[in-house]
């Protein structure tokens, strides 16, 4: 479902990125680890179309999204990509349903309540979607996050750091919820982490 070739990114003259290849069908995982300035991050918004690469090749699906223009990119990024970034980005006046509602009517001019009460009762947050976002902890958060990221059914799902900032218990809930609702929405997911406790979760890995 996705497919990368030779892709290689430059910030500056003396910052300079090669990425191996990567390639994932629907419902498969993979896991992207590394230290520090090793370009974790940067190859996750090459993946998302978030930035565009010097040279090389980025493929969702039959799309080669390194050739589309920034509106058919803003387009197909809103309907295809999941992101789950570190920092939410929540709508802090709105509540968790309507932050989840919000990203379907961005993508497709539809407000896809019943299908975001749904999600949200899969991820064990029927409870918490009235209430604002920073009313709820930090691993309920990211578990909006991850309904915000699914509401649009994305052939691929993009998630960062996702457990840098939970406990145990949380960070392993939420690799498993990732990795389970990417094969029940059929998508790719890539993680990119430098979360050590997350390697013996996935068996597919791509270190840098």
């Amino acid at each position: 479902m996705i497919h990368t070739k030779d892709i290689t990114f430059s910030y500056s003259e003396k910052v300079n990125f090669s990425f191996p290849d990567i390639q994932t069908e629907s419902g498969e995982t993979l896991l992207i680890t590394g230290g520090s300035g090793k370009g974790k991050t940067t190859l996750l918004h090459l993946l998302g179309g978030l930035l565009r690469p010097k040279s090389g090749s980025v493929s969702i699906g039959e799309t080669s999204i390194s050739n589309l223009s920034e509106k058919q990119l803003d387009q197909f990024r809103g309907k295809n990509i999941g992101l789950v970034l570190q920092q939410s980005h929540f709508v802090e006046a709105f509540s968790v349903l309507e932050n989840v509602v919000l990203a379907s009517w961005l993508a497709t001019g539809k407000k896809a309540e019943e299908k975001a009460k749904s999600l949200l009762k899969h991820l064990d947050l029927e409870d918490q979607m009235h209430k604002l976002t920073s009313q709820l902890s930090i691993g309920q958060q990211q578990r909006v996050s991850i309904a915000r990221a699914l509401i649009n059914e994305p052939k691929l799902l993009l998630a960062d750091e996702p457990t840098s900032s939970l406990d145990d218990e949380n960070a392993f809930r939420v690799a498993d919820l990732l990795s389970n609702l990417s094969k029940e929405y059929k998508a790719s997911l890539v993680i990119v982490t430098h979360d050590q406790r997350l390697k013996d979760r996935f068996s597919n890995q791509i270190s840098l």
